[in-house]
């Protein structure tokens, strides 16, 4: 059920498919502004944490309507792939494919979640972003891709017993992006066809698994418990659109 949100709020609401909970939140790119943070600027320190980059952006006098992490990082806590803050690149594409240290953004193909100047937003395969060559205002490389081109990613098995709590994102349309967190640990294959069955997606993109939490004010934190997070590298930020 969709909660009853004022207007500047994002539209989240709990769902199940296949006997599997997740929470799904909804932004209007028209409404809402989709924005990405990995330091803070006032100390050049990784925000690390949701609460950090709220409390941040609250001083800032910009309370935030949703938030949740970004994507896969490395080692050093640094973004694997690309990562574009304000028109900034600060990690660029990366098309590097096999390394085993890479995990699931190994698992091709990855992607590319994207927001531009104009408010629009899409996910593309990495090499779809390139290709289209599109400079984006704000953008998060992760992967493995969930769906592509209305397809479940071939690379996963339905039958999987790779459990995890899971975080992914789709454009429904240019201004209709959807978020979604499992509450529960599930596989590629089930959380992969949730983007494509029940929401509707035509590409979907993975974002981090484990540790991933989403965050609104009106619902609080959903996702992996809090003992299993750890520090975070970009953030995805959602606020009501500047006036």
């Amino acid at each position: 059920m969709g909660c009853v949100a004022p207007a500047d709020a994002v539209d989240s609401r709990d769902l199940v498919f296949d006997s599997q909970s997740y929470f799904a939140v909804t932004v209007d790119t028209r409404r809402e502004d989709i924005e990405l943070y990995w330091r803070n600027p006032d100390t050049d320190q990784p925000f690390s944490t949701i609460d950090a980059l709220r409390t941040w952006t609250t001083g800032k006098g910009r309370p935030l309507s949703f938030a949740t992490n970004a994507g896969i990082y490395d080692r050093e806590f640094k973004p694997l792939g690309l990562y574009v803050e304000n028109g900034k690149a600060l990690v660029p594409l990366n098309l590097i494919h096999g390394n085993p240290r890479s995990g699931n953004f190994s698992l091709l193909p990855n992607g590319v979640f994207a927001v531009y100047d104009d408010g629009s937003a899409d996910v593309h395969t990495s090499e779809g972003f390139r290709d289209a060559g599109r400079k984006a205002r704000w953008a998060t490389q992760s992967g493995p891709m969930l769906v592509i081109d209305g397809e479940i990613n071939p690379q996963f098995d339905n039958g999987s017993d790779s459990m995890k709590w899971r975080s992914g994102v789709c454009a429904k349309t240019p201004h209709e992006v959807v978020f979604v967190v499992s509450r529960v640990p599930v596989n590629f294959h089930s959380f992969a066809r949730l983007f494509r069955d029940e929401i509707g997606c035509r590409d979907a993109l993975f974002l981090d698994g484990t540790i991933s939490q989403a965050f609104t004010p009106d619902d609080g934190y959903a996702g992996a418990p809090a003992f299993m997070t750890k520090p975070y590298a970009g953030m995805i930020a959602v606020f009501p659109k500047r006036r």
